[in-house]
């Protein structure tokens, strides 16, 4: 297995093409995809010809930016993925967090885990200047998990949507982490 980075709980590694059935069950299932496109499910064609092929093609680009498939220490388990990766085609100035993870896993710490590991990766070892996340206005727990990982809620946003998802009228929100917060962050806590 082609470990990225180990947690205390999970190994986040490189998706593989023998991940289309882990997509599909965390993508077809109605809960995880509610805040995303209103809980249609992803079909395995989408996923084998647009969605697996997108998140391996970040790699070529990126050898530390990307997303990664979170793997259960203790069990084997895919739990869903994590994305790090630049922001709107650009390089380390502005990284982009994102997390994906199966209903089975939610409520146990594992973004929060997940995301302050990678924050703190691209901080000390990448020279990453900041970390932004988006969310829906009212997707609590993904927000909760944001502020947990250290973000700052920056703004709230209106975006077109391709089709209307319960909430959206609230808007998005964006939080973001500079390095010299994270920094600053570091040398105070104990």
């Amino acid at each position: 297995m082609d470990v990225f980075l180990e947690t205390e709980r999970m190994l986040l590694r490189r998706f593989t093409e023998s991940d289309v059935d882990n997509l599909v069950t965390l993508d077809g299932d109605p809960r995880v995809m509610r805040f995303l496109n209103g809980g249609d499910p992803i079909s395995r064609e989408e996923i084998e010809t647009e969605v697996l092929p997108e998140i391996l093609d970040h790699y070529k680009d990126f050898e530390e930016f990307g997303f990664w498939a979170a793997i259960e220490k203790g069990t084997g388990e895919f739990l869903g993925w994590f994305e790090f990766r630049p922001r709107d085609g650009g390089g380390v100035t502005n990284i982009e967090l994102g997390y994906r993870l199966r209903s089975s896993a939610w409520g146990k710490g594992y973004a929060t885990e997940g995301a302050r590991a990678l924050i703190h990766k691209g901080f000390a070892e990448f020279g990453v200047r900041s970390v932004t996340a988006t969310t829906m206005t009212v997707n609590v727990a993904s927000r909760r998990v944001m502020e947990k990982a250290g973000l700052t809620l920056v703004r709230t946003f209106h975006q077109p949507w391709p089709a209307y998802v319960d909430g959206a009228e609230h808007g998005d929100v964006e939080y973001r982490l500079a390095r010299e917060e994270w920094q600053r962050r570091q040398t105070t806590t104990p």
